[in-house]
């Protein structure tokens, strides 16, 4: 079992390391614009990476808020735990 568990992620490592394609992530025409602009002396593509890191933070930030929220609501103050001083049998 240990065997196929090590041969199964060895073939998965080795798909996702040499299985990487090129990908274009804009449109051709966003491309385009970019490129242009930028060969051009404007600053588009500051703004475009501006967009991208916002993209990129905002699902960060949601699931960050909602760990918060889950800690301040459902932790516990106080606690007492009334153990009794005995030995524990674990058999």
């Amino acid at each position: 079992m240990k065997k196929a568990c090590y041969l199964f992620f060895a073939i998965f490592s080795c798909i996702t390391v040499f299985g990487v394609l090129p990908a274009g992530a804009q449109c051709a025409a966003c491309t385009a614009a970019v490129e242009t602009s930028s060969q051009g002396g404007s600053h588009a593509t500051a703004g475009l990476n501006a967009g991208i890191m916002y993209l990129l933070a905002a699902p960060y930030l949601v699931v960050a808020v909602g760990g918060y929220i889950w800690y301040k609501k459902y932790r516990r103050r106080n606690v007492v735990l009334d153990l009794p001083n005995e030995k524990l049998n674990l058999n």
